[in-house]
């Protein structure tokens, strides 16, 4: 490219033989320099020669200037077109990053981590019952209306936050138990940092709240209140509290939200918030009541079974450490086959047909398939104890399903 721009400049044999000439003569005079004694007479020659040379090339520096016009635009092309490429480039690279395949990838991991710390377990057993125990305050076709739906909706919603707020501080309570317990959990695999789980159960607690007081309802703020109580008592690791080390305690708090709360503070809502009736227990409800209490407790005592050895490195006094693995999971089987007997029995006693029919036949199904899985389970096995565990849950849904057909 030098060459042709050098062979498009008039005279450029003439150039060079001038920038030669000039550097001969400087090399020449520096050499006859020598031979001069006087330093000044050096100096002034030196100068002399130099301002020779710049005089010779006066000219070819002007005429490249004029001859490198058309060169000097195409230097300034090429830096443009340097910088579009390095700009495609650029372009290429961000829009590489921003593939939409990762970004999907990225957002089924945030969800399907969230979905794991929010234990789904509890959050359908918090939603099935509340809808459940609405059901118990229609006394006719028309109270099914938008102000039942609407009344159901904020009472699910403000619990399901409270739900997510117990459940998260249960896992920042129990980090290092849960490495050993529950490593699938979020903030024991590291998905989550510490950080970002208190961030969450705070959000959480707080929406709650705010959403019970702009409700208006006392019945469901004071569910709240007590569930955020017994579950901060239940975990949080300070003095005085943290009962779930010891287990007479933590059936009780695991009793108190889970039977008694849910079964009189969401039915009170309905009733009183809701439709404005006064408050009346009813047989169903002391039926859901006295039944949950019993489907508590099992469930206070078997989570703890899968978790025995993580408990026992961490002095937590379960029934299943102090007692025995086998032990608790047969006294829970039979707590439950109690209840089941009992609820044939409100069944057989209902003046309705339908409702004999229906709690019957439902509840004998529930007790013969209990027995069945309970028998099947390998008590050497973490796996197959918590499936069973699962199981339970399954079972608790499936009561909720049968109470409001209970009168």
């Amino acid at each position: 490219m030098d060459s042709v721009l050098l062979r498009s400049l008039p005279h450029a044999s003439s150039l060079t033989t001038a920038a030669d000439f000039c550097r001969t003569r400087h090399c020449a005079a520096i050499s006859h320099a020598s031979s001069y004694g006087p330093n000044a007479s050096w100096n002034k020659r030196k100068v002399q020669n130099e301002y020779n040379c710049l005089r010779l090339r006066k000219p070819s520096l002007d005429h490249r200037y004029k001859g490198i016009g058309g060169g000097y635009t195409f230097q300034k092309y090429s830096i443009k077109f340097v910088v579009k490429a390095t700009s495609e480039k650029s372009f290429g690279s961000e829009s590489q990053a921003f593939d939409p395949k990762s970004v999907l990838d990225s957002v089924k991991n945030s969800l399907d981590a969230f979905y794991r710390f929010s234990r789904p377990h509890t959050v359908i057993g918090t939603a099935l019952s509340i809808v459940s125990v609405s059901l118990l305050a229609v006394e006719k076709i028309s109270d099914i209306s938008p102000l039942f739906f609407t009344g159901v909706l904020e009472a699910v919603v403000a619990a399901l936050f409270m739900n997510i707020y117990i459940v998260g501080l249960n896992q920042l309570s129990d980090v290092e138990i849960d490495k050993i317990n529950k490593p699938y959990l979020p903030l024991a695999s590291g998905e989550y940092s510490f950080g970002t789980g208190v961030a969450i159960v705070t959000s959480f607690s707080i929406l709650s709240f705010w959403l019970g007081w702009i409700v208006g309802s006392w019945p469901l703020f004071w569910a709240l209140f007590v569930s955020f109580v017994l579950g901060t008592a239940y975990s949080i690791n300070v003095p005085l509290l943290r009962w779930k080390r010891f287990a007479v305690l933590a059936a009780m708090c695991i009793l108190a939200v889970r039977a008694v709360i849910v079964q009189l503070a969401f039915f009170l809502h309905m009733q009183t918030h809701v439709y404005k009736r006064s408050p009346v227990f009813s047989r169903p409800l002391i039926f859901a009541t006295a039944f949950m209490s019993f489907f508590s407790v099992v469930i206070a005592l078997f989570k703890d079974i899968p978790d025995i050895e993580g408990d026992k490195v961490f002095g937590i006094q379960s029934f299943s450490v102090r007692l025995g693995q086998k032990p608790v999971f047969w006294a829970c089987v039979t707590l439950l086959e109690i209840a089941y007997g009992v609820a044939l029995l409100v069944g057989a006693s209902s003046p309705c047909l339908w409702s004999k029919i229906g709690t019957g036949l439902g509840h004998a199904v529930l007790s013969s398939l209990l027995w069945y899985q309970a028998k099947s389970v390998d008590l050497k096995s973490k796996a197959s104890i918590t499936s069973f565990y699962m199981f339970i849950w399954k079972l608790f849904y499936a009561e909720y399903l049968l109470i409001p057909f209970v009168r």
